[in-house]
């Protein structure tokens, strides 16, 4: 096997493989049921696929606009326009992204210069540090507190500087399960007035809510919408994360930046794919419907686990369920998710994978975006779980 001659100098030096690997690695090693990643074990409609198998057959297997398909930017227009109340243009204030990392990368890599500062809110996804690191960024890190995980406005507003270019924001919030306010967002609109400060907003869930509470995105966010770059994803929406499609809207001036970038390090996406969804979003029933398919899969999961050891706080939106396992263990979180794995069949992510430090708060993340029998099977495992003196 050959080697490279010189050593190396990482430009991620902390960086490993993502801890959402590690474990649906482990899960297909050992058999377990795996609630850790987060994607479904279902598909989407057929009508989907059918559309995607007409585009291939027409002939639209060649490169697309660099900006997406005329047709899905035009569905995307419209369906924010009506969901949020605000018209983006579709020529200068939408792009098709493959997936949303690449949106969110894009993003950072196009509008964060060497030394300015971004804002991000931990528990954190891990896709935002490196994107911010490679950009030359430095990161500033808020902390959202157990159990309801909400933002610490003042201490953000202390956080604020001369050098802060960017704040990023997740509603709903992987992995928390927690949903934004409108009160939170008039207190970001305000902590940002009159500022260069830019908003990417990370809404690949917003079709995933619950208990009756609407998403508040900040394209519904007049001062908001004016400074941030909002992204969503087709993969959570219709259930084929496999495909990594995304989009991003946004004022034209940051808009232009970001298809600089775009151009170079995706230039365009999926052609057929593309222009099925155009025509899937036509029955705006088909995300609408979202929040009651996956509240009834997070109802279901919860029941299920009535009576075990495991203590599930409030799950307001994604397809995430977190719980504190105290009870049962007083092992690490990772060590406890690693034990769940291979001894009980079940696996599922420490949120000490979310957090810079690993701080252990002696919770773990599951994912409901399942059927309903592999849920009942994996609660029944989760069940038999006893408390662990000392271990």
């Amino acid at each position: 096997m050959p080697h490279f001659p010189a050593p190396l100098q990482s430009r991620l030096p902390a960086v490993g493989t993502t801890i959402f690997t590690v474990m649906s690695r482990l899960a297909q090693d050992t058999g377990a049921i795996n609630l850790s990643q987060g994607f479904p074990d279902f598909n989407a409609e057929d009508a989907l696929f059918d559309r995607v198998s007409h585009w291939m057959h027409a002939g639209a297997n060649q490169y697309a606009p660099m900006a997406g398909c005329l047709p899905l930017r035009e569905a995307i227009v419209r369906k924010v326009e009506a969901l949020y109340g605000t018209a983006y243009d579709v020529e200068h204030e939408v792009t098709v992204t493959a997936g949303a990392t690449q949106a969110l990368f894009t993003a950072v890599a196009a509008l964060v210069h060497a030394g300015d500062e971004v804002i991000v809110f931990e528990p954190v996804y891990d896709a935002y540090g490196p994107a911010v690191e490679l950009a030359g960024g430095k990161l500033v890190r808020m902390q959202l507190r157990a159990p309801d995980y909400r933002p610490d406005w003042a201490a953000v507003a202390a956080a604020i500087g001369p050098r802060t270019r960017m704040i990023m924001i997740n509603s709903p919030h992987n992995p928390t399960a927690t949903v934004w306010s409108a009160d939170d967002l008039a207190k970001l609109a305000a902590l940002t007035r009159g500022s260069g400060i830019i908003v990417v907003s990370d809404e690949v869930y917003e079709h995933i809510v619950f208990d009756d509470q609407p998403h508040r995105g900040c394209a519904a966010h007049p001062e908001l919408a004016a400074r941030s770059i909002v992204v969503s994803s087709f993969g959570k929406t219709y259930h084929v994360t496999g495909w990594k499609v995304g989009y991003v809207v946004g004022p034209r001036e940051l808009m232009a930046e970001f298809r600089k970038v775009h151009q170079f390090n995706v230039f365009t996406v999926n052609t057929p794919v593309q222009l099925a969804l155009a025509d899937y979003m036509a029955d705006a029933e088909r995300y609408l419907r979202l929040s009651a398919f996956y509240r009834a899969k997070r109802d279901h999961f919860c029941h299920a686990l009535a009576g075990s050891g495991f203590e599930l706080l409030p799950s307001h939106g994604t397809y995430f369920q977190l719980a504190r396992y105290r009870a049962l263990s007083d092992r690490p979180d990772t060590d406890f998710c690693n034990w769940l794995t291979r001894d009980v069949g079940v696996a599922a992510i420490p949120l000490s994978a979310f957090f810079a430090d690993g701080r252990d708060e002696g919770v773990i993340r599951f994912c409901f975006a399942k059927n309903e029998a592999t849920l009942s099977a994996a609660c029944e495992r989760l069940r038999g779980v006893e408390p662990m003196a000392g271990r």
